[in-house]
């Protein structure tokens, strides 16, 4: 992306806590205590979020976030203030193409590997949060796996939650998930009280990155 296209993001507002995400890059989203100190946050991880996407071949220039295109602003809820982006935006039920559809599925691609990546050389134990918790290494691949399997449902795809180092049942749930997302759909909605897939491939991809940047950033 040139830097001249100025990256689309939204927020997602609650009383404390906010979320600023990049609506076109799956994957790309922190949260702040106010508006602006979200959109920095958003900004000051775009080197990182660079190294994510580059096995992609997608061009993403990190100075892109030095001018941000606010599209849209939603209220955020209790999973919002939790520590999740949860709320969907109104272009999340639009037609999505099959060109667009592939990019998408190749961004979240990218954003479990770059878990795996980290998982793989990350020590087992993890040091502790700046109020003494989070979860060691194990234990986070666990709660991404299962969380995926959870996810995976709200667009109609359904395994049981694999072991975090079942790697023959994880490989074939992400198969079915990319399936869903790396085809062009109508925008509706795939089961009854589910996702968009627009919004299912930002959620997955960012709880991703989240934790392959936690884990890195806990390391002892």
């Amino acid at each position: 992306m040139a830097a001249a296209k100025r990256t689309k993001v939204y927020l997602e507002v609650a009383p404390k806590r906010t979320f600023a995400m990049a609506l076109d890059w799956p994957g790309w989203g922190r949260s702040g205590r106010t508006e602006e100190e979200a959109l920095e946050h958003l900004a000051d991880y775009a080197k990182r979020y660079a190294k994510v996407v580059r096995s992609t071949g997608i061009d993403f220039d990190p100075s892109s976030a030095e001018t941000f295109n606010l599209v849209e602003k939603v209220p955020g809820n209790k999973t919002t203030e939790f520590g999740a982006p949860s709320a969907f935006v109104s272009t999340d039920r639009s037609r999505i193409t099959q060109k667009d559809a592939e990019r998408a599925a190749a961004l979240v691609k990218a954003c479990w590997a770059a878990l795996d990546r980290m998982a793989k050389r990350s020590a087992a134990s993890l040091q502790k949060g700046p109020r003494g918790g989070g979860r060691d290494r194990d234990k986070m691949l666990d709660h991404v796996i299962s969380a995926e399997a959870a996810f995976a449902r709200k667009i109609g795809v359904r395994h049981r939650p694999p072991a975090f180092d079942d790697t023959k049942a994880i490989k074939a749930m992400r198969a079915d998930i990319l399936e869903v997302i790396g085809n062009k759909s109508t925008g509706d909605l795939l089961v009854p009280k589910g996702w968009p897939v627009a919004y299912a491939a930002r959620r997955i991809a960012w709880h991703a990155t989240d934790h392959a940047w936690e884990m890195e950033d806990r390391q002892p």
